[in-house]
């Protein structure tokens, strides 16, 4: 994606972080309102954004999310539980490249 670019590969990560940090409270939000389009929308979202720099595990689970969100309730909640974590362990990986960058 980056091409080699490594100030651009840094940019793209940092956005990603910031992005996926993001996405995540608001589908908090959305799941604590019963907004199951929301959390859709924000889950197909950020699939997108993790299969572009790939982060894949990410992109499962928010796709996992994404199906989730017409759930139930519960079972809503615990699929952002699940790509809360992957995101969590995505933004440590991209936290150690970037302090090495």
């Amino acid at each position: 994606m980056t091409l080699g670019n490594h100030s651009l590969e840094q940019e793209v990560l940092g956005l990603f972080d910031r992005q996926a940090e993001l996405l995540l409270l608001r589908m908090r939000k959305g799941g604590s309102l019963g907004d199951a389009s929301a959390v859709s929308a924000l889950a197909h979202a950020l699939k997108g954004s993790a299969s572009g720099i790939g982060a894949a595990e990410v992109a499962c689970a928010a796709e996992l999310t994404e199906r989730a969100a017409n759930g139930t309730a519960a079972e809503c909640s615990a699929a952002i539980d699940r790509l809360a974590e992957a995101v969590e362990k995505a933004r440590a990986l991209i936290s150690e490249l970037l302090r090495q960058g």
